[in-house]
């Protein structure tokens, strides 16, 4: 018999979890602060409890997907979690993820936190992956469980690990999409079609210089960089890197996302960087330098 769970939470997300555990066989209990929610969990086998505490204690493996750290903390402050793991897979900072383990281990509970790299379609496919940090051997024990959501990876014992890697991830896609956005707002100025525009340049090139510099990236911070090996050096890019901006202005687009890199490519020229490449600017972002 599969490892019964119970999923509390049933927003989009957490609807997603209990739909996939209860794919996969386990028999599933779920709750959410609001009754009947995603009522076609009822079909698939899923038993509701009536209240937070039912659903805890119906299964050993408790998986929290809720809105916020806040309502984590009033949904599982009071109840009995002796014996339990307790995974939540509620988006967290690092230090927030941190101070639940310790109220959960105190309450006599093994915490795993986790950061979903998915959503909600995705989970329990190939493509989907979900952060764990915290209690390794409770991650041991439940990773077959966990993997019928996504592939689980586990970043360490430190609580916070999953949290710090799951805003490290979202942080570059954002940065990525805001320069999507910008780049598709620069075409639409002179009314190019959007889906030939990210189709048959957009994506190619971001593609490519994603594969291209990150990984040099990544090796110039860890092992330093190689003599002479910078490809663009910082002060080409921050002379060229004004017509961003003027071009932008002229055609009638808020240069607001393209104004921090250009700051801080300027910011690595005034500190001697000038002969570097990129890796150098990383550096640079620490609040200490």
């Amino acid at each position: 018999m599969k490892t019964p769970v119970t999923v509390l939470g049933l927003g989009a997300m957490g609807t997603a979890l209990a739909r996939a555990f209860l794919a996969a066989g386990h028999p599933a209990t779920v709750w959410n602060r609001t009754p009947g929610r995603s009522p076609e969990l009822d079909s698939l086998g899923a038993t509701r409890a009536a209240t937070a505490g039912e659903a805890v204690a119906a299964a050993e493996l408790v998986v929290v997907c809720l809105l916020v750290d806040d309502t984590v903390r009033t949904t599982l402050d009071g109840l009995d979690l002796t014996g339990r793991t307790i995974v939540n897979l509620t988006n967290s900072t690092p230090g927030q993820a941190r101070a639940t383990a310790d109220r959960i281990s105190a309450a006599g509970a093994r915490y795993l936190d986790g950061g979903i790299m998915a959503v909600p379609v995705m989970i329990g496919g190939p493509a989907a992956f979900i952060f764990y940090s915290g209690a390794q051997a409770a991650f041991e024990q439940h990773t077959a469980d966990l993997s019928v959501l996504g592939r689980p990876a586990f970043v360490g014992a430190d609580p916070g690990l999953a949290a710090l890697h799951d805003i490290a991830l979202l942080s570059a896609m954002y940065g990525m999409i805001g320069g999507a956005q910008h780049a598709l707002a620069l075409a639409g100025s002179e009314q190019l079609p959007a889906v030939g525009f990210t189709n048959e340049f957009l994506m190619p090139w971001l593609t490519a210089m994603l594969g291209s510099l990150l990984p040099r990236m990544a090796k110039d911070l860890d092992d330093g960089p190689a003599p002479g090996a910078a490809g663009s050096n910082l002060a080409m890019q921050s002379a060229a890197y004004g017509n961003l901006i003027d071009t932008s202005v002229a055609q009638g687009v808020d240069p607001a996302l393209l104004v921090p890199m250009g700051e801080l490519l300027r910011k690595a020229v005034a500190a001697g960087h000038g002969d570097a490449d990129l890796a150098a600017t990383v550096r640079l972002l620490s609040i200490s330098e």
